[in-house]
């Protein structure tokens, strides 16, 4: 009689995947490795930590190319003649409205973004900022920082008023080694 209340929690110990302790002297060991039958695992398999894109993105291999400056350089004038252009077309015969400012400095954006990559100059990114204002008797100034290497990195600015805005675009072509 003595062996059935022990048989009894064993049995129990096997439906729950425990195994008894091998030291015996009737004390359980606790397993630490098993789990409960109802636990499900919500950590997926990653490569690397701090990515958690559906679609990973393949490592592009590229030989060292030991260039320590560009072939060629982005012309000043060029890219203030793009700006004037951009700004020109876009803002001349405007009214300033906030929301319709919002979404016209992001257009703009991506249109200077467009003409200057049709300069085809390889090895360099660009940083494009459009700023549009109602002009209402108010002083503005802009700033930007950034580390700046002198001779091959390069920027371009604009601005242009009418009677009820005003637009400032600046381009900074920064050499990527």
């Amino acid at each position: 009689m003595s062996a059935l209340p022990k048989d009894k929690p064993q049995r129990k110990e096997k439906r729950m995947g425990k195994a008894p302790s091998e030291g015996g002297h009737g004390h359980k060991a606790k397993d630490v490795t098993s789990r409960p039958k109802d636990s499900i695992s919500t950590v997926s398999y990653m490569d690397e930590l701090g990515h958690h894109d559906d679609n990973p993105r393949m490592a592009v291999a590229m030989e060292n190319t030991y260039r320590m400056g560009p072939d060629k350089r982005f012309s000043v004038p060029a890219l203030t003649a793009i700006l004037k252009d951009v700004l020109t077309s876009y803002l001349q015969e405007e009214k300033y409205e906030a929301e319709w400012a919002r979404q016209m400095t992001k257009t703009l954006c991506e249109v200077i973004r467009a003409r200057v990559k049709e300069l085809g100059i390889p090895r360099y990114k660009t940083v494009i900022l459009v700023h549009i204002g109602q002009l209402t008797g108010q002083g503005m100034q802009i700033s930007s920082r950034c580390l700046w290497d002198a001779a091959n990195d390069t920027f371009a600015s604009y601005s242009l008023k009418n009677s009820s805005l005003f637009g400032v675009a600046n381009v900074f072509c920064v050499y990527f080694e």
